[in-house]
């Protein structure tokens, strides 16, 4: 991958980071976060907020999601800089949308998951999270 996707990879890690900082609940904000409006600009093909700042980016997502949870459980803020990063790197990798990324992993499948899969590269890590969500939704199936 071209290291300028790479690049706003990073910016997204340290977005999800940056709201552990500012206290907000781990699972609420990334669930948020996922379906927000400043989650579909980063989609874009291209959009001026892929260049912003994890600041600026927090500031835009806070004035979106106000009701966002803060002062509650929060996961470690490693797991949250793998989770925003490999979230972004998924979309550029699949073109799949953010909200249908989170679909597939939610909070709780990236805080669970990220010891195994942190130190995997990131198409490998997303595969095997593909293939646990698909044995999820085969099991609920045959129920």
């Amino acid at each position: 991958m071209e290291s300028l996707w790479l690049q706003i990879c990073d910016i997204q890690g340290r977005l999800f980071k940056l709201a552990w900082k500012a206290g907000y609940d781990s699972e609420d904000f990334m669930k948020q976060f996922m379906r927000s409006r400043v989650a579909r600009d980063l989609d874009s093909e291209y959009n001026r907020m892929q260049w912003a700042g994890e600041e600026y980016l927090l500031e835009e997502f806070a004035d979106e999601c106000p009701q966002t949870i803060k002062e509650n459980a929060q996961y470690d803020k490693e797991v949250m800089y793998w989770a925003g990063y490999l979230y972004r790197y998924w979309h550029i990798l699949t073109k799949e949308s953010s909200k249908e990324i989170y679909a597939q992993a939610p909070a709780k499948t990236m805080n669970t998951n990220y010891l195994m899969f942190h130190t995997m590269a990131p198409e490998l890590a997303i595969e095997d999270l593909k293939e646990l969500h698909q044995q999820k939704k085969h099991s609920k199936n045959k129920k």
